[in-house]
């Protein structure tokens, strides 16, 4: 199946692993020293609090972790959070379920305390709402907002030490009014998410409000200058072919009925995800064993052989419903809506409060040009957070390996733990951007860091 849809309330600091020492003082001024700071607070951080807060609780004491969120508040992909979208996992891959179906933190507990639990039986479905699903998610991390902390952006992370000697890093981030803040750290997880993907071909025409990506979309469509209908009917593009595209091509048609709607996209067809039970398991928690075990060419195989199962792929049901939109057009003979395969964007140019893209027909090669009132960009996300924020840790990495624990291999010498969560697919499978493993991994990550930590305290 197709799974892109793509914080207790009380602290115990982690006796003998994570000492009741009080604020450490650093290197070379008086700021405490952090066992972990998480880069993001989003699902994957979230489940890694959690998993945190469960081992401090057990061992009676918690460790000095914070985690940075350079939104304002809680909200999981909040630009696509729309009316009739659905979720396309299942609720019990929630934030806990698979590690401890007896946790506070469940979809079901939360279901619980709102009062909703058995009007959710009766519904007799396993996928929430995406809304439901984010006030889920937004209830759990308000149990954690003592530890997080919100509208702040992290510019930058750098090592520091003595020697070839290593032992912090400092981690230094902008609040939104300016004021800048360092905090020293022994461990980092960077879990961002993934930034816009914007095509070469936009990249011109990011300022323009008639342009913009998906993230986007419920913040900017209502604010875009279109034709009443009347004298001329709006013209929007969507570019992409997968689940989001999907969505937005439906959500238009309601949104702004009076708008004639393309979807461009380059394949020949728009296609299923595969959502069977059998191919299902690659995203089961053991399979990043499996995948992990496997040689780089091997995995390389695996990922390109499932990648239907996530990209450029749609849910069934949303495919019916837009053949069906279609059918429907040709059986009134109003021909408004279209899909534009096989076609591919060249040139895009704002004139005369329009976008003008130049299209390329991939069947006769012939070229086009054709004005839109909007232009939404479907086409994904990209990963590349710790080359932007992480470069002065670059000579302190071997060659980018990332282990089984998730943590960035680094030089002989260099103590601090760097962790990645949603930027190990090439190592660890498809489902490593999914919410399929968020569990596992959380629990992974925490008994690393832990360990580590115990490692750290011995020597010392």
């Amino acid at each position: 199946m197709t799974e892109s849809y793509d914080h207790s309330d009380t602290s115990f600091p982690l006796r003998g692993v994570f000492r009741d020492e009080g604020p450490r003082r650093g290197d070379d001024d008086d700021a405490p020293v952090y066992d972990a700071l998480g880069i993001g607070f989003g699902p994957s951080n979230l489940s890694l609090a959690i998993a945190l807060d469960e081992a401090g609780r057990r061992r009676g004491r918690q460790p000095r972790v914070r985690f940075l969120e350079r939104q304002d508040e809680f909200v999981w992909h909040g630009g696509m959070l729309l009316p009739d979208s659905g979720m396309q996992i299942s609720f019990l891959k929630d934030l806990v379920t698979l590690r401890d179906p007896t946790s506070p933190y469940t979809f079901i507990n939360y279901l619980h305390v709102h009062g909703r639990l058995i009007d959710y039986i009766n519904r007799k479905s396993f996928f929430p709402s995406r809304i439901e699903f984010n006030a889920y998610l937004r209830w759990v991390a308000g149990h954690f907002a003592d530890r997080c902390d919100y509208g702040d952006t992290v510019l930058a992370v750098e090592p520091e030490g003595r020697g070839d000697t290593i032992r912090h890093l400092l981690v230094h981030s902008r609040k939104a009014d300016g004021r800048e803040r360092r905090r020293r750290t022994r461990a980092v997880i960077l879990a961002t998410g993934g930034e816009p993907r914007i095509l070469p071909v936009f990249e011109e025409l990011q300022g323009s409000a008639r342009i913009f990506h998906s993230s986007h979309y419920l913040s900017r469509i209502d604010g875009v200058p279109l034709p009443d209908g009347a004298t001329r009917r709006p013209r929007i593009a969507v570019i992409g072919a997968g689940q989001t595209a999907a969505e937005l091509f439906l959500d238009l048609q309601s949104r702004i009925p009076t708008a004639d709607i393309s979807m461009i996209f380059r394949g020949q067809a728009l296609k299923p995800a595969d959502d069977s039970p059998f191919v299902n398991e690659i995203f089961n928690p053991d399979f990043t064993d499996f995948v992990y075990g496997q040689p780089e060419t091997q995995r390389r195989a695996i990922i390109d052989e499932f990648r239907g199962t996530n990209y450029s792929v749609i849910d069934t049901d949303l495919l019916t419903r837009i053949f069906d939109i279609l059918y429907q057009q040709k059986v009134s003979g109003e021909h408004r809506h279209a899909l534009r395969p096989r076609t591919t964007v060249v040139g895009a140019v704002e004139q005369a409060g329009e976008i003008v893209l130049e299209t390329l027909d991939a069947a006769t090669g012939l070229t086009a040009q054709e004005p839109y009132d909007v232009v939404i960009l479907a086409t994904g996300y990209r990963r590349d957070r710790l080359e932007t924020i992480m470069p002065s840790l670059a000579p302190h990495l071997t060659d980018g390996t990332i282990g089984r624990d998730y943590r960035l291999a680094t030089r002989p010498g260099f103590e601090p733990g760097i962790y990645l969560q949603g930027f190990s697919e090439p190592t660890h499978g498809l489902s490593d951007t999914l919410l399929s493993i968020l569990v596992m991994r959380g629990h992974e990550i925490a008994q690393s860091l832990l360990a580590d930590r115990q490692t750290t305290a011995a020597r010392a």
